[in-house]
């Protein structure tokens, strides 16, 4: 009885090695996620990207970038809704999100004051889309308030409504909800927190 005891412990070891994936598993797996992205196989194509606030995560689909994720976000709750709204066919993929990230980084930079990229809206409901779009349309170093981003939507009552959807936007920096203000120059809120809606109001040189 007391060998079978002090057996127990090896052979659960030698069975934990082996439910591990080796090297060459692991390996496999990257070549297969390489191969799916390169071959457009993915439905949403994720990447990282190194910013002033930590690392951002990257999602975009065949329409567009389709979200951009501060640091603190939950990875896992973002995939699962990209998972539930979009596909969860999703894969890491570099390359494909390379534009996205150049034009990014020169945006921090200080070198780029209007983004280019194609967006996709599926994350948005309707009356946020309408809200978001008017946003994007506040050109860089400028500011709309709250009731004004809200009247651009076609509901000049509705500034708590817009106020709710620029807090919910999924691409912010890119769609720029940190442009839109409170009457009177108040920051008012921002997902991203007020620290980060004040640095990008500076290096836009609205403040």
């Amino acid at each position: 009885m007391s060998d079978r005891i002090a057996q127990k412990p090896d052979s659960v070891e030698r069975a934990l090695r082996r439910s591990q994936p080796s090297d060459d598993s692991a390996h496999a797996a990257r070549r297969l996620q390489r191969r799916i992205a390169a071959e457009g196989l993915a439905d949403v194509s994720y990447a990282r990207l190194d910013s002033p606030f930590g690392p951002l995560l990257l999602a975009a689909t065949r329409r567009g970038l389709v979200k951009l994720a501060f640091p603190e976000e939950d990875v896992d709750q973002v995939f699962a809704r990209l998972a539930l709204r979009v596909s969860p066919r999703i894969v890491a993929a570099d390359g494909q999100l390379d534009p996205i990230r150049r034009e990014l980084d020169e945006y921090f930079a200080g070198a780029r004051r209007k983004f280019e990229l194609t967006l996709d809206w599926t994350l948005v409901p309707p009356f946020g889309r309408r809200v978001l779009r008017a946003a994007s349309a506040i050109p860089y170093g400028g500011v709309l308030s709250y009731t004004e981003v809200a009247a651009e939507a076609g509901s000049p009552r509705g500034s708590r409504a817009a106020g709710n959807a620029l807090g919910a936007n999924p691409i912010p920096i890119v769609v720029p909800c940190h442009r839109v203000l409170r009457i009177g120059g108040a920051l008012g809120g921002y997902a991203g927190g007020l620290e980060r809606k004040r640095f990008l109001l500076e290096l836009e040189g609205t403040l």
